[in-house]
């Protein structure tokens, strides 16, 4: 979410992740952005979900900040680019540490504040692949993270609690001269093409604070058009997922 964005937004930040030296030059970019009369200097919380015996130390300094925490948006993920055959079970752990162990255990540790004041909004920030498999993401998926926020959506609708999750295509970040291998399926990995801005993703996260929407799609016609085609015609969609499988891709993570 832009600088801008939040800091228009919220009075209190609590900003979190792994890398100290990312943290403060995010911290030094909202406020810079904001207007000091209006704001707090954010706080910061060093979060590793790799390290999962860390978490509960995480949740209590994060609500030491402030007392509490109104609004949780869960937006790290880390993404394998791999054959399965090829993927080491140690990997797939850490993968869903940071994709699915570690998002739902803050979730949990901040809850019990959210119920006792019967307000409080969580947004899962994760990638379209949760509705949409492709090839050589398989370790990445996260399908079983979404189903969780929906489960929870319904549990905590009595306490005022909202839960809101967002698939978005790819954000719009890659480095100059970056060159997409062709086939098939590919034209959904071009982000210039079926990406998103941080810009426009922002955006859209504010008006979910505003509306509440349960469940957003942040992504172009041609992977919505996929994800109903998944859904209506499954073997015509997997046929062309196969189709699409011509050279192995170059092994790769991606931590976002």
């Amino acid at each position: 979410v832009s600088s801008v964005s939040i800091s228009e937004l919220w009075t209190r930040v609590i900003l979190c992740g792994k890398t100290w030296e990312k943290l403060e030059g995010f911290a030094d970019n909202l406020t810079s952005a904001a207007d000091p009369k209006l704001t707090f200097p954010p706080k910061l919380v060093l979060v590793d979900f790799g390290d999962m015996n860390s978490m509960p130390d995480v949740i209590v300094e994060t609500l030491e900040c402030y007392g509490c925490v109104d609004v949780l948006i869960l937006n790290s993920s880390l993404k394998v680019k791999a054959p399965v055959q090829s993927t080491s079970l140690k990997m797939d752990k850490l993968v869903m540490d940071n994709n699915y162990f570690g998002p739902i255990t803050v979730a949990k540790g901040l809850l019990p504040s959210m119920m006792s004041r019967r307000t409080g909004h969580v947004i899962l920030v994760n990638s379209i692949q949760g509705k949409l498999a492709m090839p050589f993401r398989a370790t990445c998926e996260s399908g079983s993270e979404f189903a969780f926020f929906d489960c929870l959506r319904a549990e905590v609708q009595e306490y005022g609690i909202s839960v809101s999750t967002v698939n978005h295509t790819f954000i719009i970040s890659p480095p100059p001269g970056e060159k997409t291998k062709k086939s098939i399926w590919s034209i959904f990995s071009k982000q210039k093409v079926m990406g998103i801005t941080p810009a426009e993703a922002a955006s859209e996260i504010l008006k979910i604070l505003n509306s509440k929407k349960r469940e957003v799609v942040m992504a172009h016609s041609l992977p919505k058009m996929a994800i109903y085609a998944r859904s209506l015609f499954p073997n015509v969609f997997f046929a062309v997922m196969a189709a699409g499988v011509n050279n192995a891709p170059t092994d790769g993570i991606e931590d976002s």
